[in-house]
């Protein structure tokens, strides 16, 4: 019987959330999982001296840790919380009955009767928020600013907290005061969680390693084509180009990165998404990486089927699982070691719902089953790695008391050791050497959520386009060098794996088009960092499944009188988006004049009105520009230059050249109003339009609407309005 070294990876990630550009921050979970479980897994650490484990963080997540506590940065519902109660407006509340809920609620709200209590109200799946509103008094949106907030707090933090423990026993009816405690502990607790990482790393009990910069699938920046190891029918994006440049940043800044903020260089890297290959060995060797960790999916691969497991889940071979291996390209060579898929996953989604010590049991009865199943006496190291933040939503009590029983008996059964990974391969180096690391990664040994879809093809293809027109305006223009390193930043973040783990048929959430935004949103400012307006296809969206529509369609033929004065019964039958019609989401963030538009035709004419929320002739003055931006037909652009004045002038650009703009007619008075004729476009019956409208200041564009999307239509044919009324 083998002795049986468990090491733990947890693996703390978020994806990189803030827009600098638009100094903002749509996403509250860096903060939230850090006042959770980033400080309440340190936490547990501390009750356990004896407990060894390896904590991977990935470096962009430390980043923004690091800007709320020294930057003192905020994000959306940070700001929509400190709001006082009776100062809301309504979006704002819209906010708080859409996004203030975004909890486990088996876990995180029902076991609170007075946030159980607004759960009900709210009517998840019934009623839109705008229809329960009037449902939420002041104390009510309170309380539940207070709830949102207070939920995510570890357990462990309320037993050390007397005054956060009065707040829970409390319940309701709270105060702004009670509200700013919340908002206090959650700054405080987010100074701390580096630091204790720090400690627990001078005390012996953790090793701390790293992930390249911003979370990318490392494999696909060297090669895409490395996706037909594992996938040889997969269908790639149209480029191709590898960025072995963009790899090595990653993995160099990661380094440099981490080690300035903890005082040592990673021995150990967990690759994004467990995701590996051959040809990135030299890499990570050159910048001092000496062991990777992925799963045991690529051993089976990699070894043709020697490690596997049979129909009951059982694994073959186990001595070959469970010990580490060298991997050699030319002169560089590093340890891997490869996570047990089933363990990792009991306690990722399964444990949780178990009684924690029950569940404990079960996990130290299988260790000591591997180390029987192992024939010799060599130490068998068991690898089990997952997120160090996910799971905990779902079990009862934040994780506390199953946590407390897996330390407790991984610290006291014989036969059965806590590990460092870098502490164990000093002990028991490698014996054996893989002849070749097969490309893939934690997911069935392949890449198949981030490449091969339609959606997750087209963001590699816009990524691509970004970078090239990037590296060439870099070659071909004077840009100062903060501004090309700014441009390259956001190039680098565009590369993380979480944008396109959400696109393509194998994840949802809620936030879908949130991340649709923040990928296209990075892309964006690559050219609005250049000076060059981006390109109408970063404005469509890319997440095409389960998109709420924005906007109606036109259901008959309209007459307009282009003059700009507000006559309602002209736009009876128009297609209508309104700026209210997408509150409520994250992506609403700044108001602007645009409030409405409408949108009709005739089978030759398109109509266009916008309002705004004062007389176009009061608004339109104070901008350069009124611009239509259209993604199909492409490379058209129409603007009205001084849309406020006497005497505008009409220009119709198609791929940057002025074209003749005959028969486009606009007016402002009340609205502005335009009339385009399809011949213009160059738009047949039955094709699409899609557009969005923009007023300028300069070159910078200070309202937009849709605000992430284009209104999107088909030019009608003559019978629009028989076959549309047969229908």
């Amino acid at each position: 019987m083998a002795q049986v070294a468990v090491a733990f990876v947890w693996h703390m990630h978020q994806p990189w959330y803030p827009d600098d550009l638009a100094g903002e921050n749509l996403m509250p979970w860096v903060r939230l999982h850090g006042v959770k479980s980033y400080y309440g897994m340190a936490l547990h650490l501390q009750e356990f001296p004896e407990m060894r484990c390896t904590i991977n963080f990935v470096p962009c997540l430390v980043e923004q840790i690091r800007r709320y506590v020294e930057e003192n940065r905020t994000d959306r519902f940070l700001e929509i919380t400190q709001i006082p109660a009776g100062d809301l407006n309504e979006e704002q509340a819209l906010f708080l009955l859409n996004n203030f809920f975004h909890a486990n609620p088996q876990q995180m709200i029902l076991p609170y009767p007075r946030y159980r209590e607004l759960y009900t109200r709210r009517a998840f799946g019934k009623l839109p928020a705008e229809q329960v509103l009037r449902r939420f008094q002041e104390s009510d949106l309170r309380d539940l600013q207070v709830w949102f907030n207070l939920t995510w707090i570890h357990p462990l933090v309320f037993e050390r907290d007397s005054e956060l423990k009065e707040l829970l026993r409390k319940g309701r009816f709270f105060s702004e005061a009670d509200k700013m405690l919340v908002i206090s502990r959650h700054r405080q607790i987010l100074t701390q969680i580096l630091p204790l990482y720090r400690q627990l790393v001078e005390t012996g009990q953790v090793e701390l390693s790293t992930t390249p910069y911003y979370h990318p699938i490392l494999p696909l920046l060297l090669d895409k084509r490395l996706a037909r190891e594992t996938m040889p029918e997969v269908r790639l994006p149209h480029f191709l180009t590898p960025y072995p440049d963009d790899a090595q940043w990653h993995v160099r800044r990661a380094v440099e990165y981490h080690t300035s903020v903890f005082c040592a260089k990673p021995s150990g890297m967990w690759p994004a998404e467990g995701s590996v290959c051959q040809s990135m060995i030299p890499l990570l060797a050159s910048h001092g990486i000496r062991w990777i960790a992925t799963d045991e999916g690529i051993l089976s691969v990699s070894t043709h089927g020697l490690v596997g497991r049979d129909s009951r889940g059982f694994v073959r071979n186990p001595e070959q699982l469970y010990q580490p291996y060298w991997v050699q390209e030319g002169q560089a060579k590093l340890a891997v070691v490869f996570r047990d898929h089933a363990l990792s996953d009991l306690i990722g989604f399964h444990y949780q719902r178990s009684d924690g010590e029950e569940a404990a049991q079960d996990f130290l009865a299988k260790l000591q089953a591997i180390g029987r199943a192992i024939a010799d006496s060599r130490t068998a190291l068991v690898p089990v790695i997952l997120d160090g933040e996910n799971c905990w939503e779902h079990y009862p009590k934040g994780g506390v008391p199953f946590l407390r029983a897996l330390y407790r008996l991984c610290t006291s059964t014989p036969g059965v050791e806590p590990v460092c990974i870098s502490d164990f391969l000093q002990r028991h180096p490698p014996r054996n050497t893989l002849p070749r690391l097969v490309a893939g990664s934690w997911i069935n040994a392949n890449f198949d959520i981030w490449i091969g879809h339609d959606e997750d093809n087209l963001a590699w293809d816009l990524l691509h386009q970004t970078r090239e027109f990037l590296r060439q305006h870099q070659q071909e223009s004077q840009l100062p060098a903060d501004t090309v390193n700014r441009a390259w930043r956001e190039i680098y973040i565009a590369e993380g794996s979480d944008w396109f783990w959400w696109y393509g048929p194998h994840h949802s959430t809620p936030q879908d088009t949130v991340f649709d935004y923040l990928f296209r949103k990075h892309l964006q400012n690559v050219y609005i960092l250049l000076g060059v307006p981006p390109p109408p296809q970063l404005a469509q969206r890319i997440r095409r499944r389960a998109v709420r529509p924005i906007h109606t369609q036109p259901t008959s033929f309209v007459e307009v009188r282009i003059d700009g004065r507000r006559r309602p019964l002209e736009w009876i039958g128009a297609g209508q988006y309104s700026i209210h019609q997408e509150r409520g989401t994250m992506v609403m963030m700044t108001s602007g004049p645009i409030t409405e538009m409408y949108f009709g035709f005739t089978p030759n004419v398109l109509f266009l009105r916008i309002d705004f929320d004062a007389p176009s002739a009061q608004v339109l003055p104070a901008y350069d520009r009124l611009r239509i931006r259209f993604a199909e037909p492409e490379g058209y652009e129409l603007e009205v230059l001084q849309p406020g004045s006497a005497n505008p002038k009409i220009r119709l650009l198609r791929n940057g050249q002025e074209v003749a703009a005959s028969g486009i007619q606009y007016a402002q008075n009340q609205i502005a109003e335009l009339a385009i004729p399809f011949d213009t476009l160059g738009v047949a019956i039955d094709q699409p339009v899609a557009f969005y409208v923009e007023l300028m200041e300069g070159n910078q564009s200070r309202d937009r609407a849709p605000r992430d999307s284009t209104i999107q239509l088909q030019r009608p044919s003559p019978d629009f309005e028989r076959i549309n009324w047969d229908v």
